[in-house]
């Protein structure tokens, strides 16, 4: 019963990084769709590539901070498919409604959620609760500061030269942008999978000799955090996450491409830089952020540079009410499909 519950949780991750990966694929893709520098169907066959390639560039500090959101000590299985159940449930809703929110943040509420309906508060680890939640606001502001900074350098350096050109070289530069902003993307949000599958490893495996335990299971930690993780997690998710984002998310795009501002080729290069330039950043720090929040805030520090009304300011607030109740909707789901299992005596 506990393997084919594991198989089960493992296979439903590997479903919600696929869910993540048309989510969010309008975050890698949105500027570049609505510049019009690539087709829906280009776009979304680059950044899948540079998703995938985000397997060999990224240590796996994301995935540590994931996978120490709760005390794996204390928790169950069940608590972890709960978590990931609530966190689908989520994710599909709002895609449904075109609201780009964060499917990091539903992943962790959802994780925390169930854990504290099993074993109260105290088994949260709340510092990375807080840290991750802190996020929320400093992204996309972080994002849109950034965004802005470039903007304003690129517009001084270049003020005298032939808009024309200008345009032509920008739209080879989004190329270049939006791959890395791809890459940060799948170093960002598989890894957050991957800290929830080494997570289900340690819970199933926990009080085992580690001499005992499979090579297929086999979670190296140095100084105490994860230094590696089975070669089929990591394949998996960023192979899950890459047909996700072919698969597309038409009604996200629509939302982050031309909703919040006009975007031109010179705009989605600073927009993309800044959220680049954030998700490296975090990463090395072992921070989870969202993408829909990074790129939203660089999107609009972009449409600063043009006038104030030129960002859709109802349409970013209307964003931020679905960024504030991620997370405690997310573990309140989760939290209820824990009690259920409990109902029907499967807890």
């Amino acid at each position: 019963m506990n393997f084919t519950l594991l198989i089960l949780i493992i296979t439903l991750a590997f479903l919600f990084d696929f869910i993540n990966g048309f989510h969010d694929a309008a975050n890698s893709i949105a500027t570049i769709v609505s510049t019009k520098v690539l087709t829906p169907l280009q776009a979304v066959l680059w950044a899948a590539f540079f998703n995938f390639l985000a397997y060999a560039i990224f240590e796996l500090k994301i995935a540590d901070t994931i996978a120490k959101v709760v005390d794996t000590d204390a928790i169950t299985l069940q608590v972890i498919l709960a978590g990931i159940i609530a966190a689908i449930i989520w994710n599909l809703l709002t895609w449904y409604l075109g609201i780009p929110s964060s499917s990091s943040h539903t992943l962790v509420g959802g994780f925390a959620g169930a854990a504290i309906a099993h074993a109260g508060w105290s088994v949260v680890h709340s510092d990375k609760i807080i840290k991750i939640a802190s996020f929320i606001f400093l992204a996309p502001i972080l994002g849109m500061v950034i965004s802005y900074f470039i903007a304003v350098f690129f517009l001084n350096i270049l003020r005298k030269a032939n808009p024309y050109i200008l345009e032509k070289y920008f739209k080879q530069l989004q190329l270049l942008s939006s791959a890395l902003f791809s890459l940060g993307h799948g170093g960002n949000d598989a890894q957050k999978v991957m800290g929830i599958i080494a997570a289900t490893l340690m819970v199933y495996f926990h009080g085992v000799d580690p001499a005992n335990i499979p090579d297929w299971a086999q979670i190296t930690l140095v100084n105490g955090k994860i230094h590696s993780i089975p070669h089929w997690v990591v394949f998996g998710c960023y192979t899950a996450i890459g047909i996700g984002t072919l698969s597309g998310g038409w009604r996200i795009v629509k939302t982050m491409g031309s909703k919040i501002t006009k975007l031109t080729p010179f705009e989605g290069v600073t927009a993309e830089t800044a959220g680049a330039l954030l998700l490296f950043g975090t990463d090395a720090f072992g921070i989870p952020v969202s993408t829909t929040h990074t790129i939203t805030g660089a999107i609009m520090g972009t449409g600063l540079t043009k006038r104030v009304t030129a960002v859709r300011w109802g349409v970013t607030i209307n964003l931020l009410y679905a960024w504030i109740l991620t997370i405690p909707v997310s573990m309140i789901i989760a939290a209820l499909v824990y009690y259920l299992f409990k109902l029907l005596g499967w807890s």
